[in-house]
């Protein structure tokens, strides 16, 4: 029976403005696990944690580290759920993936399309994992939903990797296309408006509701195979606000991915 493995990656050595998500997986824990939450999804599912494989986290010295770290966990064909960590995570942990997943979707909950093809000089910039992601061909198809910061390079580069997005100024969350293939979702939890997650490095006003972003992963029609959750920033956090939104969506999406063996 399928199971998914918690990894938790302390690393923010390529954030680019603030520093404070590799702090962010043993917080996130805490929350879910506190006594305040349930261990329920909202539709009544439990969380049976006998399913989850917690593999602690690491502390990272070298970035490359990271893809090693997922392809171990891979290799005993459960499912991975990231907690971070700034989002430059995502790309080793995509490349990890490929093998097993050469067809993959990519669905990104975030202010900012992080497509830059450098940033201040490196091209593993927090600003930077969707460009190398898509020029190596790591997805089929790349959904941001969320997006409120673009500049005439990220255009160019929408335009370039084929991009769907779905900005807040005229959003329509039912107009995301169907998803085809097996599905990686990464949230940047700066996609929400910081009056619901103020624990983030980058404040971008105008964002996604809670309420929005759950009921968005719930109606999701397809084989979620991974997932992260990355860029929250405890030093940032107004009474563990952030950590909590967290956990919950968390919930959320470990349902999705584990669906077939909880129900």
């Amino acid at each position: 029976m399928e199971k998914v493995i918690i990894q938790g990656i302390q690393f923010d050595d390529k954030s680019s403005y603030q520093q404070g998500s590799k702090l962010a997986p043993p917080l996130i824990r805490s929350a879910l696990y506190s006594g305040s939450l349930n261990l329920c999804s909202e539709d009544g599912t439990p969380i049976e944690t006998n399913r989850l494989i917690d593999r602690g986290d690491f502390e990272i010295k070298d970035y490359f580290e990271i893809e090693t770290i997922t392809k171990n966990h891979l290799t005993t064909d459960h499912k991975i759920l990231t907690l971070g960590g700034d989002h430059s995570i995502t790309f080793p942990i995509i490349k990890a993936h490929h093998k097993k997943y050469p067809k993959l979707d990519i669905l990104q909950i975030d202010a900012h399309t992080d497509l830059y093809d450098n940033f201040e000089g490196d091209k593993y910039s927090h600003a930077c994992p969707f460009a190398r992601i898509m020029e190596a061909g790591f997805a089929v198809k790349l959904v941001q939903v969320g997006i409120r910061s673009l500049n005439s390079h990220q255009l160019e580069q929408i335009e370039k990797f084929k991009v769907e997005v779905h900005e807040m100024r005229n959003l329509d969350l039912s107009k995301i296309s169907k998803f085809e293939n097996p599905l990686y979702i990464s949230l940047d939890l700066d996609g929400i408006d910081p009056a619901y997650a103020p624990g983030v490095s980058h404040h971008e006003p105008g964002g996604l509701t809670s309420r929005q972003v759950i009921d968005l992963i719930q109606n999701l029609e397809a084989e979620v195979i991974g997932a992260d959750i990355v860029e929250y920033n405890p030093n940032r956090d107004l009474h563990d606000m952030t950590a909590f939104l967290a956990a919950k969506i968390m919930k959320e999406i470990l349902v999705k991915m584990s669906s077939s063996a909880w129900q």
